[in-house]
């Protein structure tokens, strides 16, 4: 008999059929809450997650017959890794899936940021024609740095070959790149803050990246600086980066993340610093979407499919 598996969270129905097809039940329940799934994940063997669940120890303790736990996406602090590994349980993300989609994304920020798109749109709707106001810049002959050269820093990265931009990067674990990235230079941290015009964060979030860009990292880079964030909220300090962007310290933004994503949670000192921030017009925002196309929710379940086939159907 196949492996019983729960998916939480919406997925093309490449994966349902797929597992199905090798002989595995699977549970489609998008309506699943983590204190709902305390109850019931001891009947699975394996679950797949979007962001909503939570994996932590606890739950990995109440599901004490999973054999694996999959992640749609990248992102892996929402699973104890260490934790499942210790309990044989394999842990499988699909990165691969929506890198395109997200360096796609963040071309389309950056683009509008530094020729004032959202803002002139906004102008000519409203009968509005100011064209030296909005005079923008090229990122042709500039610096752009790059932290964290995984699969998103990697994809981003070559979106830029043809741009004629001088391309930073900093990787504290990585030390070799794709070869198809030759024209992308591995630097120091020091001199991705240092040198860059632009800089974009490619990281998961750990203890280690937490606040990585607080006011000190600010204080040290260029004046004029873009800071682009398409990887999580909390590796930025909002309000670090609101009193430069206030200040004229960092020229714009382009965030995808935020380090409270729930609006309806605001504290009243949240709801007054998001405000500060969505008043300005010298950053572009999107609510989490940066991987979210048609063409990621295919590519991933694809991904899933292939590693759960690959890592654990062929272990039985």
């Amino acid at each position: 008999m196949g492996l019983r598996i729960l998916i939480t969270d919406k997925v093309h129905t490449l994966l349902i059929d797929g597992l199905r097809a090798e002989g595995c039940e699977v549970v489609y329940d998008t309506a699943v809450e983590n204190a709902q799934l305390k109850n019931i994940i001891a009947e699975y063997d394996g679950i797949i997650i979007n962001s909503k669940i939570q994996m932590h120890k606890e739950m990995i303790d109440v599901g004490g017959n999973l054999r694996f736990i999959g992640r749609l996406g990248s992102g892996l602090e929402i699973i104890d890794v260490p934790y499942a590994k210790r309990k044989k349980i394999k842990v499988i993300n699909s990165p691969e899936g929506n890198r395109n989609a997200v360096a796609e994304h963040e071309m389309g920020m950056l683009l509008a940021l530094m020729n004032h798109l959202t803002r002139a749109d906004s102008e000519v709707r409203s009968g509005i024609w100011h064209r030296e106001k909005n005079r923008g810049l090229e990122l042709m002959g500039r610096t752009v740095g790059i932290i964290g050269m995984g699969n998103t820093g990697c994809a981003f990265a070559e979106k830029l070959s043809s741009w004629r931009l001088n391309v930073l990067s900093y990787d504290k674990y990585r030390e070799r790149y794709p070869a198809a990235l030759r024209f992308v230079r591995k630097v120091s941290l020091e001199e991705v803050i240092r040198q860059s015009d632009i800089i974009s964060l490619h990281l998961p979030l750990t203890p280690e990246t937490y606040h990585l860009v607080d006011e000190k990292f600010l204080y040290q880079c260029r004046d004029g600086v873009i800071i682009s964030n398409t990887s999580r909220g909390q590796i930025v300090d909002t309000v670090a980066l609101v009193d430069a962007l206030e200040s004229g310290k960092v020229y714009g933004a382009c965030l995808d993340v935020f380090e409270n994503e729930k609006p309806e949670s605001f504290t009243s000192s949240e709801k007054s610093l998001y405000d500060r921030l969505y008043r300005m017009d010298n950053v572009v925002l999107s609510p989490h979407i940066a991987g979210w196309t048609a063409e990621s929710l295919y590519r991933i379940a694809e991904v899933m499919l292939n590693k759960i086939r690959k890592q654990v159907l062929t272990k039985m």
